[in-house]
C-alpha cells in the first residue's frame, strides 16, 4: 500500500496588498518493497529564506523589503511574500544509529536536547532514525512534538548497528516535513555522512530538498577516520539549501552548534516569489540575493542557491527510480 502525503500551505502575509494568495500543494508517494516510485507536485510561490548578517557575524535586523533583490537566473523578481517575524518552524530531526556511530550516541542526544531546549514553543518536531532501516519513531502517536522529553525517548530507543542509509532518511524526513501545516520547514542530520545501504543517490536527495524549498543543517560527528565517513556530502546538502554544517570536535562544541541552528532559523528573512512560466526543461535554476541599504554597509547574506521548478524538478528522479526494497517501511 502507498503512503500519501498532501499537504497544503498555510496563510502567508504578502509584500504587496493587492497581490492574490498562491497556493502551494504537493502529493508524495515515496515508494515501499515492489513499487514504483510516483510523485506530483504544483507549487507557484518560492520561499527563499535569507539570512543577513554583518562584518562581525552579527545578525542584521530591522531591513524592510524594500532592501532585498531577488533574481531568479538573473532577472529580478517582484516579492510577494516579506516576513521578518520569528515565526515557528517544522524541523525534522534525521539521526544516525548505524554501527559506525556507536561511540557518538552521547553526543548525538546532547544535540538533540540543546536544539530542543533552544526552540520556538511553537516548532513542529520529530525523529526519523536511520541504520539499514528508516524508522519514523512514534510520538505519543503524534506527528510532531515541542517536547524534548519526548524528543530524548525517541533518540534513545534505537542502539547502534547495521550499515547505513542516510540518503533514504532523508527523503523520509523531507516526505514528513509535509504533514505540517508550518511555511517554514528544516532538517537537521547528525551523522558522520557515510551512506552504504540506500536505494536514493545523492544527487536525487539534492532534487528533493530543491524541490521542497527545505533548509537543511548538519552536525558532522566525526571519529576515527573510517572509509563510510563522507562529510563532504552533508557539507553540499547543507550549503545548496541555504543551511550551515558544522562539525564540533567536544560535547560543548556539540551544544554550540545546536544552538547555532536554532538561533540561525530564529535570525532569518523570509522572502517569496511567484516564478514565471518556464517553457524549458531546466531542472535547477540558480538565485542570487543582495542586500541594499541607504547607508550602504557591508553585509553577508546566506540563502539556497537556486531552486528546481515544481513541474520539472524531479522528472529525472521518476525515470531512474523504479522500486525501494523496504528500506523505509516502519
Amino acid at each position: 500500500m502507498k503512503l500519501v502525503y498532501r499537504f497544503s500551505s498555510s496563510t502567508c502575509h504578502f509584500a504587496n496588498p493587492t497581490s492574490k494568495a498562491q497556493s502551494s500543494r504537493a502529493t508524495i508517494s515515496l515508494p515501499r518493497a515492489n513499487e514504483s516510485y510516483a510523485i506530483s507536485v504544483t507549487s507557484e510561490l518560492v520561499i527563499v529564506p535569507v539570512n543577513v548578517t554583518d562584518i562581525s557575524g552579527n545578525f542584521v535586523s530591522g531591513l524592510t523589503g524594500n532592501s532585498f533583490h531577488v533574481y531568479d537566473e538573473r532577472q529580478l523578481q517582484s516579492l510577494a511574500l516579506f516576513q521578518q517575524e520569528n515565526t515557528p518552524v517544522c524541523v525534522g530531526l534525521i539521526v544516525d544509529h548505524s554501527s559506525s556511530m556507536e561511540t557518538k550516541l552521547p553526543n548525538v542526544i546532547t544535540a538533540i536536547t540543546a536544539f530542543a531546549h533552544s526552540g520556538n514553543p511553537k516548532d513542529e518536531m520529530f525523529v526519523v532514525d536511520f541504520n539499514d532501516r528508516v524508522v519514523v519513531e512514534p510520538l505519543d502517536r503524534k506527528a510532531f512534538t515541542n517536547n524534548s522529553v519526548e524528543l530524548e525517548k525517541a533518540i534513545e530507543a534505537m542502539s547502534a548497528h547495521g550499515r547505513t542509509a542516510l540518503y533514504d532518511a532523508v527523503a523520509e524526513g523531507l516526505t514528513h516535513l509535509q504533514l505540517s501545516d508550518l511555511q517554514r520547514k528544516a532538517l537537521i542530520i547528525i551523522s558522520d555522512g557515510g551512506d552504504n545501504a540506500s536505494h536514493f543517490k545523492r544527487s536525487e536527495i539534492l532534487a528533493l530538498a530543491r524541490q521542497s524549498q527545505v533548509m537543511i543543517y548538519s552536525i558532522i560527528l566525526e571519529g576515527d577516520f573510517t572509509k563510510e565517513q563522507n562529510p563532504k556530502a552533508l557539507r553540499q546538502l547543507s550549503e545548496d539549501t541555504g543551511g550551515v554544517a558544522f562539525s564540533p570536535e567536544s560535547v560543548q562544541s556539540v551544544v554550540d552548534s545546536s544552538a547555532q541552528i536554532a538561533r540561525d532559523l530564529r535570525e532569518q528573512y523570509v522572502l517569496g516569489f511567484v516564478p514565471e512560466k518556464h517553457a524549458s526543461g531546466n531542472l535547477f535554476r540558480k538565485l542570487r540575493v543582495k542586500v541594499t541599504t541607504p547607508e550602504k554597509r557591508k553585509l553577508y547574506v546566506r540563502t539556497r542557491i537556486g531552486y528546481s521548478p515544481a513541474s520539472t524538478a524531479l522528472t529525472g528522479i521518476k525515470e531512474n527510480m523504479t522500486s525501494l526494497n523496504g528500506s523505509t517501511k516502519r
